[in-house]
């Protein structure tokens, strides 16, 4: 099964963002993918983090998720929505939520982001829990390839990746692809974004798909970019360093069986 990581450099209106989601979704179904996700917050990134309150949706309704709903059935594709702003339970927060899209255009799943981002090191701050809600329960969905291979997703964002017993939650369930769509900063990208990547898909022999915000962008923030496959055993199968992008590898499930089967690992957890 192809799939897709589809990086961004997002900018603050809303719009054109998803003008060029589009436009990156119509080039991986021409390369074949049937799986395309798209990074963390890919429909804005604004000026202050209050601006994603304007365009906030409910569960189910408005036109982002629109958007997202007609891409996946126009383009027949199965659709992550990296994550959009959603109504949480009081007007000054919202949720960042990745929502699942079949190639029907329906929405088969929904992850709240569990973990948010604190940063501070005297330059750069970044305190997300001030403007968004933190979710609560791990996630896992299956998807089918037109093969007929069904394949089971573990949902997570971003600051997620610091957390592995998450992905070993994830893990349990029987996940075969863990997906991270993120905006990680240039600054803990450059030091943690591959090594944790790298780490989460050898811990739970699986592969890691990674499509992330990679760029300068329009608000003044660098993202680090770096979008990725990662297979079961952590080798890079695919990668792009900065610019919007289709980074597109192949799952083979004789490949992560094989992996699972050399070296059981799984199997051998005690705690």
């Amino acid at each position: 099964m192809k799939v897709a990581a589809l990086q961004m450099v997002s900018g603050m209106a809303v719009p054109a963002n998803l003008d060029t989601a589009r436009l990156l979704m119509q080039q991986a179904a021409s390369l074949g993918a049937e799986l395309v996700v798209l990074p963390e917050y890919f429909c804005g990134m604004g000026a202050r983090d209050t601006d994603k309150l304007a365009y906030k949706e409910g569960f189910g309704q408005g036109p982002i998720q629109d958007f997202l709903a007609r891409s996946a059935r126009e383009l027949g594709l199965w659709v992550v929505g990296g994550t959009l702003p959603l109504q949480a339970a009081d007007e000054q927060h919202v949720l960042n939520t990745s929502l699942v899209f079949s190639p029907r255009g329906e929405c088969v799943a929904r992850y709240d982001k569990i973990h948010l981002f604190h940063f501070d090191n005297g330059r750069e701050r970044y305190i997300e829990a001030a403007v968004v809600e933190a979710g609560t329960k791990p996630v896992v969905c299956d998807i089918q390839a037109r093969n007929g291979e069904s394949w089971r997703l573990g949902l997570s964002v971003c600051y997620d990746l610091r957390f592995p017993e998450l992905y070993r939650a994830l893990s349990a369930q029987g996940t075969d692809l863990l997906l991270v769509p993120s905006a990680f900063t240039y600054t803990t990208g450059q030091a943690h974004w591959e090594l944790l990547l790298r780490a989460r898909a050898v811990e739970n022999l699986a592969y890691v798909l990674a499509p992330g915000q990679g760029g300068v962008h329009e608000n003044g923030r660098r993202t680090w970019g770096h979008s990725l496959l990662i297979d079961p055993w952590g080798e890079v199968q695919a990668l792009r360093a900065e610019g919007a992008a289709v980074v597109i590898g192949e799952l083979s499930r004789q490949r992560l069986s094989q992996v699972r089967q050399q070296l059981p690992a799984l199997s051998h957890r005690v705690l």
